[in-house]
């Protein structure tokens, strides 16, 4: 077998990086036909290193490179990327800028007419790749009319049309439902099995990384670890050392018993097994401790702020995306909305701030029905988070942005500068008044939109996606922060995919399919159900479906852990 990647003493800086380097002295071999993750916390240099793979560095973005890196045996500084680009296709972190075509069909033969491939092969391969992404049936459909996850699905199809002999995708699985995301993953070990083909994925979720042949860790631009996944996901210290979330199994063992590192077990099953053999129990008082503190939460909720009755909605090109949905949320509640990519649950938020109307139906918040007031006076009670802060964020600094909403509500230069005061204080971004939002990270920008709307000082704030495209430290940061807004007394609406977020934050499940709310109530007993969940493309995180097997529902490894017995 041949060497797919051949990589030798590769350091990259930046051009405007301040100190040290994105990646340092890197040295990797991947052989043809490798199924490879690589993971490690934001900083760590994964996406420098896949822009060294297709020439993008050093050809496109500048900086001081050395060493050298072959691609099927071709050196990347000698060739121009149009060129590597038949060896390596690439699935960028920000799929959405991959994608100009003005339908699905033409953005999928884009590649191929490129390489000047013949018509018959092109019409060949569309269909091909339609099928292999799932998006069979939206052959004429503008890219920006598609939900996140068929863009993202649509971004990996434009490159496997090409038929590249290495694909390496940069977070592929960011804005996928979990079944989504298992189906990137099927997709991949798919098209690895076909044939020779080298996949390179770079990823957050540990739960995917089990499918690999080859983990790699990197940490500050270097290579860390590099090995068999299962026994580099059975290192729950490194993992909690770097900031990559800890396979849930292994950590829930390594507190609870005095098993090596070696004999941790993995997923759900091989832990079931487990704890029976080491002959542990649940608690059943400790159980109904955590059921009656529920309760005891459910009692000190407010008053209804949130009311929804019959909602319908068809947008003007005559697409139902909903049908029928009854909520009522009330003061002090944290709710998740979930379900599948296309679901309606964005349609469906855009109802509680006014943004959208009903077709049919009503929507009342605090006490006023959306169709009979404007959205600047629903805006005075719900804040509104977008999944992109990009695309809320506008002004010159940090504090324009969120003096932006005082401002236009008329409020004195004092009261404007008490509530940015407040509000960036408690988004723990206080001293970044004067920066531009734009040279700020990611979780910095989700903060600072979190900031804008909190100094309107709303009663609900809506988050669409809060964690998308953070590392796991981040997403912790952001959800703990959420919490802490919860607990001061917001209600929190939160549309999410992630999981294991909605089981250890969230009170509430609403779960949509098809534009219907087809689950609704308390998360514990939502995730109960676990067969229904999998009807909407929803997978508990592996501690949920860990405890249900043993008959008992419990939301986090801390629960978990709380309702052994003798720990």
């Amino acid at each position: 077998m041949g060497k797919a990647v051949s990589i030798e003493n590769l350091t990259f800086r930046y051009k405007d990086q301040k100190n040290g380097n994105a990646i340092e002295n890197i040295n990797l071999d991947i052989d043809e036909g490798q199924f490879v993750v690589i993971m490690g916390p934001s900083g760590a240099g994964k996406s420098t290193l896949a822009n060294c793979l297709n020439g993008l560095i050093p050809h496109f973005i500048r900086g001081e490179y050395s060493g050298q890196v072959l691609i099927n045996g071709m050196n990347t500084k000698e060739y121009p990327v149009s060129k590597m680009a038949k060896e390596i296709g690439l699935v960028f972190q920000d799929f959405e800028s991959q994608l100009f075509s003005t339908n699905t069909k033409l953005e999928i033969a884009f590649g191929p007419e490129n390489f000047k491939v013949e018509r018959a092969e092109i019409e060949k391969r569309i269909k091909e790749v339609l099928k292999t992404v799932q998006l069979e049936g939206f052959e004429d459909r503008q890219p920006p009319t598609l939900s996140g996850g068929q863009k993202q699905r649509l971004a990996i199809g434009s490159v496997l049309a090409s038929k590249p002999k290495i694909i390496c995708m940069d977070e592929p699985t960011t804005d996928l439902d979990p079944i989504g995301k298992m189906g990137i993953f099927t997709i991949a070990k798919e098209l690895h099995q076909e044939g020779s083909l080298t996949l390179i994925i770079i990823e957050h979720e540990t739960e995917e990384a089990l499918y690999a042949d080859r983990l790699i860790i990197m940490e500050e631009g270097h290579i860390l670890r590099d090995g068999d996944p299962e026994e580099i996901l059975r290192d729950v210290e490194l993992m909690d050392r770097i900031g990559i979330m800890p396979l849930q199994i292994p950590k829930y063992f390594s507190k609870v018993s005095s098993l090596e590192s070696h004999e941790l077990p993995l997923t759900p099953e091989e832990g079931l097994e487990k704890f029976n053999s080491l002959k542990l129990e649940i608690d059943d008082k400790e159980y109904i401790n955590i059921i009656n503190e529920d309760l005891e939460r459910e009692k000190n909720y407010g008053d209804v702020l949130i009311e929804v009755k019959g909602l319908e909605h068809t947008y003007p090109n005559g697409k139902t995306a909903l049908k029928g949905v009854n909520l009522t949320i009330r003061e002090g509640e944290f709710l998740a909305i979930l379900g599948h990519n296309g679901s309606g649950k964005t349609t469906l938020v855009k109802h509680f701030n006014g943004l959208l109307l009903p077709t049919k139906g009503q929507v009342i918040v605090g006490g006023k029905d959306t169709k009979e007031s404007s959205i600047f006076e629903i805006g005075k009670l719900v804040g509104y988070a977008f999944q992109n802060p990009d695309h809320q964020i506008f002004a010159d600094t940090v504090y324009e942005e969120v003096a932006f909403s005082p401002k236009i509500r008329g409020y004195s230069e004092t009261e404007i500068e008490e509530r940015v005061r407040e509000a960036l204080k408690a988004v723990d971004m206080e001293g970044f008044e004067k920066e531009d939002p734009f040279s700020l990270t990611k979780g910095q920008r989700q903060r600072i939109a979190v900031a804008s709307i909190l100094s309107a000082r709303p009663k609900v704030i809506i988050l669409d996606e809060p964690t998308t495209g953070l590392d796991f430290k981040e997403q912790r940061q952001m959800m703990e922060l959420i919490r802490q807004l919860n607990e001061k007394g917001h209600t929190i609406v939160m549309i999410t995919h992630t999981m294991w977020v909605v089981s250890e934050y969230a009170h509430k499940v609403a779960v949509v399919n098809d534009g219907k709310v087809v689950l609704y109530g308390s998360t514990r007993d939502v995730f109960k159900k676990e067969e229904e969940l999998l009807k909407t493309y929803l997978k508990t995180p592996h501690i949920v479906s860990f405890s249900n097997k043993l008959g008992k529902t419990l939301l986090s490894v801390d629960e978990m852990i709380r309702c052994t017995k003798g720990v």
